[in-house]
């Protein structure tokens, strides 16, 4: 079994959803991304803009536009870069355990930031195109990581619904109803339902 292989992860790092980037465009990428989550950290999602993101990170406003549209396609490329950069899938342990820890891992990429947690769910709501570039590519990252923790033959619709068990904990939590924190244990919870006792 394999997750986002090392090298492929880093490219993808490196890759704007509007274009390939070079080292300088990378960095310039790398420094607005985390300026974002500086921003909202002290702003929250409510009072942060892409020119003040820009300010903090030294570049021009006009800069910070042409990578990114909006403030939900910057916050989107803040959790992209996070999924993307997780190690491979462990191949230890039972289907479960490691369907378990993929759950687990992608629901406290931000868990232990709530406003930029928060931040996340909504951006990741938005409807401008490089929004739903990004969010099919980390839908789909996802899912490999999903399949990669899962034996060769698994199902898809145990997959699908280990998916939408994650979609639903991300809105719920971002409604309030439950923290991200906790969410991580309710999807462990969900994948020991979901998943055949076959192991």
């Amino acid at each position: 079994m394999s997750g986002i292989n090392q090298q492929s992860s880093q490219a993808l790092a490196n890759e704007s959803t509007r274009r390939r980037l070079t080292d300088r465009q990378a960095d310039t990428v790398r420094r607005l991304t985390d300026a974002a989550v500086e921003e909202v950290r002290e702003a929250g999602y409510e009072g942060l803009t892409v020119r003040n993101v820009a300010k903090r990170a030294g570049v021009a406003p006009a800069t910070a536009y042409t990578y990114f549209a909006s403030k939900n396609h910057l916050i989107t490329e803040v959790f992209w870069r996070r999924l993307s950069a997780l190690e491979p899938v462990a191949v230890e342990g039972s289907t479960k355990e490691r369907v378990g820890a993929v759950l687990r891992e992608i629901a406290l990429l931000v868990s232990d930031e709530p406003e930029l947690a928060a931040a996340c769910t909504t951006a990741m709501l938005g409807t401008d195109p490089d929004v739903r570039e990004l969010r099919l590519k980390i839908g789909i990252a996802i899912r490999e990581r999903l399949q990669a923790a899962m034996d060769e033959d698994a199902d898809l619709k145990i997959v699908g619904a280990l998916e939408l068990a994650y979609a639903g904990a991300l809105v719920h939590a971002g409604m309030g109803y439950t923290s991200y924190a906790r969410m991580a244990d309710r999807l462990a919870e969900m994948a020991e339902l979901i998943l055949p006792d076959s192991e």
